[in-house]
């Protein structure tokens, strides 16, 4: 554990958005599955809301610095892809 007091608070907020930015993720990963599972079953109109809300998370990951945009904007297509084609 470092003795300097700057550096104690780092660690400390450090863990806090570490913490914060696994939820993010793990929330993020459940709507993803949820898009993908409703693909695999052919259900086209569950799969469409499905994608709105797992493209609202995506983007809010964006604003809160979890995701990089370009990452969540290929993720967006690549669902959207696999829904048209169904």
């Amino acid at each position: 554990m470092a003795n300097i007091k700057s550096q104690i608070k780092r660690i400390k907020t450090n863990e806090k958005a570490r913490l914060r930015t696994k939820a993010v993720r793990t929330e993020v990963r459940g709507y993803i599955r949820a898009v993908r599972e409703s693909i695999a079953a052919g259900n086209k109109d569950e799969a469409q809301q499905a994608y709105a809300v797992a493209a609202r998370k995506l983007d809010k990951a964006v604003s809160k610095g979890v995701l990089h945009k370009n990452n969540a904007a290929n993720r967006k297509s690549r669902l959207a892809k696999q829904i048209n084609a169904l």
